[in-house]
């Protein structure tokens, strides 16, 4: 077998029997790395999607292929795994990956049975050999311009590659240095210092070490120079340990070194508190847009020549690429022409407040002048229904009539129509207004369902919708590509996916922000791109200290920038900065969340006006918040500049503090909330506030109430997530909480659990109760569901053998129909038959529309197994028209699914498509996993035979995607979830 080789800390090169081999293409290298690193096999539909992105899956498969018979050829066939599914570098003695050998070392070491940090004798030459495998770093001078996942994962190798580096150099030197090796160990410890130039612990070994070897001047100089990077990069002095061993060494008091063993001779240490009162302005105001030409050129285009006629626009790319830079500087430029701009922002950790982020963008464009006396034409029903989310607008409308029910037949679209028609009156101007959704990777899934529905119906409107996100992976992510992609075919959309800054770009960036930047020395630039990637977010942590930087190039310090510590370094000096009464203000507001006004902090932190709006001011000089563009008469909003900032305030206040804080908070806006008549919208953030105030019994009331609101609103996920919460805090009505947890797993098609929290409701019910009976009947039809047809028949028998009184007998017809489709569905036609007859009995003389409904759709179902296409059509006709008198649209869609069925079984395929899309409508509206699966599948069948074949294919594709969310469930096929086609 031939020995194969890989290196990848530096250039890649590949080796078989010590002979260079080299591969044709970049994708083959790419793929190479990430088998070799990865050490295990991967589905070819995951590397397909990885280094061809831009592929449909038929083309970027093919092209895998290719590259694989490429690796085939250069690599030989025993050295690679791959059959029809996986692909995977096979592992043997005669193959060398030189990053597995330097993580071997470094395991190794750590078998010695000291602490993983201590240094022994025989972990000496181990950390030699691994910092001598460690060239440069993980493929260098190497990317994949068209693979931007690639080129994420490449550098998380290569930042937690050099972090293991640092580690190794840093026992390097301690064990060295222990072993009277002084040589080697000051060599070691300048190349850690390389690594991370603001690590004092570093500056302190090689002080120690040049002293140690009687190089007294070299080590005075060593710490000058700490002190000077630590002064112009982070406005600190050294740590007090740094001070004090300089002075040791100045009068020659240092101890000789300890040969006695191998241990660290120091530990990191807490950095001090710093003082930032010279940093002057934040570094993003002093930020040009550089880079971006293209893409603003590219925005204000579309805008111009398409936003009088509807256009969505996404800007996507990974965090701290500029998204919301570049956003806002073209809401500059169309503000500036007179548009109106309403923006929604998401925060990270508020996914499950329903229509949060709508709430309060339009709350801050209903506070603008002049924008709420534009609702005074709007029909009073489109308020009511916005009034559902933002009950302050009857404020503006007294007398507004109640909506009809949210659960009514087209409920949720209508509220999605009242909340387009309050933001197209907003929106009224000359100007195309601009919509701008931000962060939405962390937005709810009912604020993503208002998103789509606005973006269908943009055509012909004057409305520019701009949404930012991250290209992560995700579902919310997926959707959001999904619904960019769907306006694209529709010639409404445009994707704009930035990446990172290129070399001329960095360049431009430097000497705008410096006087240096006019003089630079020569590889200054190339040395910056290097080190930051072309990363905004990183390049504006360096954006202050150029001047230092080019000093140090010109000095011919070979060392690399520690962007990453040097980042967390600087987000932890601006906290650091401020003063007791401003740090109390800043904790108060982290507790809060990342965004908030000026009222939650005032009633949250019981400070004085001057006190807290002094501290406001004094944060938004250093940069940590910023003060949102409001109008004049609208209560004051802030924002943390980054979400490393507050989360770090938050960490860094004391638990008691914190308790204290969060108690504060859920007071006050659920006072507020109160007056605003929303407390139920309000519910989940008062919720989170009261449990994180360690007051459960409130906290799980908000969190019951927040689960019901979100439930009214579709929002079933949310809903979940919030009835779990309550029960997990104690909230004494466990069967009300167990049942509607029961009822949202249903509709996500999470069976498996909705049976568990139907079992756990049905334990709280007291026996042979009406209440028990309910929870049976949804037991079966979980059930049935599921196609577990004799559990299904059992649970009804029970359901039926409980049901007494007037609640029992209006249940008795329902529990009939269902019982009748079970028996059906095992083909037990008569049985069927005579349980849909006495359903239709029992539902009329009990006068249940539900269950007259039911029955005739149930018999509908049976006369077309057997072929009597007339009776069919009455039966399914008969229940269609009873069913749309109902509030409930579950009725209705079964309905029209079956009416469906029946009208393609005549041959009518138009009549039957039309009513094929409009069940799937309501039923994408209700949130309903399965049944939404079936009714595309169905729908696809229907466009086939109608010869829409590309259509048909589209909704297939979809139906497949739920049918094997739900089809496997705990490691269990369950091949009867894909059978679904009528109920």
């Amino acid at each position: 077998m031939t020995q194969l080789t890989i290196r990848l800390l530096g250039a890649p090169g590949i080796a078989r029997d010590g002979a260079p081999v080299a591969v044709d293409t970049r994708k083959a290298t790419a793929l190479l790395a990430y088998l070799a690193v990865s050490g295990r096999s991967h589905a070819r539909e995951a590397l397909a999607g990885l280094l061809w992105p831009e592929y449909d899956d038929e083309h970027a498969r093919a092209a895998l292929r290719r590259t694989l018979s490429t690796l085939r050829t250069a690599l030989g066939e025993e050295h690679l795994a791959i059959d029809r599914e996986t692909v995977a570098l096979i592992p043997s003695a005669n193959l060398w990956v030189d990053v597995t050998e330097f993580r071997a070392r470094l395991a190794a070491c750590g078998k010695h049975g000291h602490p993983a940090a201590d240094t022994c004798p025989a972990c000496l030459p181990l950390l030699v050999e691994a910092a001598a495998l460690y060239g440069d770093d993980f493929l260098a001078g190497f990317s994949l311009r068209d693979s931007a996942e690639f080129d994420d994962w490449q550098f998380m190798q290569v930042e937690t590659l050099r972090g293991e580096l640092a580690e190794v150099l840093e026992r390097l030197a301690a064990g060295q240095s222990a072993a009277g090796d002084l040589a080697a160990a000051l060599a070691s410890a300048r190349r850690w210092l390389t690594l991370d130039p603001l690590r004092e612990e570093a500056h302190r070994q090689v002080m120690r070490l040049y002293a140690w070897a009687d190089q007294r001047n070299a080590a005075l100089h060593q710490y000058r120079e700490c002190v000077r990077i630590l002064e112009q990069e982070l406005g600190v002095a050294p740590l007090a340990e740094t001070t004090e061993l300089y002075e040791a060494i100045k009068g020659n008091r240092l101890s000789p070194p300890d040969l006695s063993g191998l241990e660290r001779p120091d530990r990191p240490q807490p950095a001090p508190a710093a003082d930032l009162s010279g940093f002057g302005k934040p570094v993003r105001s002093l930020l040009p847009l550089v880079g971006r030409g293209a893409e603003l050129t590219a925005l204000v285009h579309v805008y111009e020549r398409r936003a009088t006629s509807g256009a969505f626009v996404a800007v996507a790319g990974e965090a701290g690429i500029g998204k919301t830079r570049l956003a806002e500087e073209f809401l500059a430029r169309v503000r500036g022409q007179g548009a109106m701009i309403v923006t929604v922002r998401c925060y990270e950790g508020e996914a499950d407040v329903a229509y949060g982020p709508v709430a309060d963008g339009l709350r801050g464009a209903l506070a603008q002048s002049g924008c709420a006396d534009r609702l005074g034409a709007l029909p009073a029903h489109w308020l009511a229904e916005a009034a559902r989310l933002l009950p302050e607008l009857s404020v503006h409308r007294p007398g507004l009539p109640p909506p009809p029910p949210l659960d009514a037949p087209g409920g949720q679209s209508r509220f999605f129509e009242g909340l387009r028609q309050v933001l197209s009156a907003i929106c009224q101007g000359s100007a195309p207004n601009v919509l701008f959704f931000d962060d939405m990777q962390w937005a709810d899934a009912a604020s993503l369902d208002l998103l789509a529905y606005l973006v269908r119906r943009l055509a012909g409107q004057p409305l520019f919708i701009l949404a930012a996100w991250r290209s992560d992976e995700g579902p919310t992510v997926s959707r959001l590509r999904g619904l960019a992609a769907d306006a694209q075919r529709a010639g409404l959309g445009t994707v704009f996916t930035l990446k990172r800054l290129a070399l001329a770009d960095v360049l431009d960036m430097v000497r705008s922000l410096s006087t240096a930047g006019a003089n630079l020395p020569d590889g200054i630039g190339g040395r910056l791109y290097r080190e930051t990637e072309g990363l905004p977010l990183f390049l504006a942590a360096y954006a202050a200290y150029m001047e230092v930087l080019a000093q140090e190039h010109e000095g011919g310090d070979g060392g690399e920038w520690p962007v990453p510590r040097g980042v967390a370094d600087l987000l932890r000096a601006r906290l650091d900065a401020v003063g007791e009464a401003t740090r109390q203000a800043l904790q108060t507001a982290a507790v809060i969340g990342r965004s908030f006004d000026l009222e939650a902090l005032l009633a949250t932190s019981g400070r004085s006006d001057e006190e807290v709006i002094s501290a406001l001011e004094a944060l938004a000089q250093r940069g940590i918040i910023r003060e949102m563009a409001e109008d004049a008469g609208a209560t004051p909003r802030y924002d943390f500049t980054h979400e490393k900032l507050r989360d770090l305030a938050y960490t860094e206040t004391s638990f008691a503090r914190r308790r204290l804080l969060h108690g504060r908070a859920a007071r006050a806006l659920a006072e507020r909330a109160r007056l605003r008549h929303d407390l139920a919208a309000q519910a989940a953030t008062i919720g989170r506030h009261f449990r994180l105030a360690g007051q459960d019994a409130d906290a799980a009331a908000s969190f019951a109430l927040a689960g019901d609101h979100a439930r009214s609103l579709y929002a079933n996920a949310e809903a979940l997530a919030h009835y779990q919460a309550a029960l997990a805090l104690g909230h004494p009505e466990t069967r009300h909480l167990h049942e509607a947890s029961g009822d949202m797993h249903v509709l996500l098609g999470t069976y498996t659990a909705a049976l568990a929290s139907y079992e756990a409701a049905a334990a709280s019910c007291d026996p042979a109760s009406a209440a028990l009976a309910a929870v049976e009947y949804k037991l079966g039809n979980v059930h049935a569901r599921r196609g577990a047809w004799p559990s299904a028949e059992a649970h009804f028998a029970a359901a039926l053998d409980m049901a007494g009184g007037a609640t029992g007998r209006t249940a008795t017809g329902r529990i009939l129909a269902d019982w009748s489709l079970a028996a059906h569905a095992q083909g037990q036609a008569e049985r069927a038959s005579a349980l849909a007859r006495d359903a239709l009995a029992a539902a009329e003389s009990a006068d249940d529309r539900r269950g007259t409904a039911q029955a005739h759709n149930i018999l509908g179902i049976l006369a077309r197994s057997r072929g009597d296409h007339a009776a069919a059509a009455a039966h399914l006709e008969r229940g269609l028209a009873v069913a749309e008198t109902l509030p409930d649209p579950s009725s209705r869609i079964a309905a029209l699914n079956n009416l469906a069925l029946a009208c393609a079984d005549s041959g009518d395929l138009a009549r039957a498509t039309a009513l094929a899309e409009q069940a799937l409508a309501l039923g994408i509206a209700l949130g309903d996993r399965h049944r939404e699966a079936a009714l595309r599948n169905n729908l696809a069948d229907l466009l086939h035979a109608a010869g829409r074949g590309e259509e048909a294919m589209a909704q297939l594709k979809q139906a497949v995607v739920i049918f094997a969310e739900i089809g496997v469930e705990a490691g269990d096929a369950q091949p009867e979830i894909w059978k679904l086609t009528e109920w």
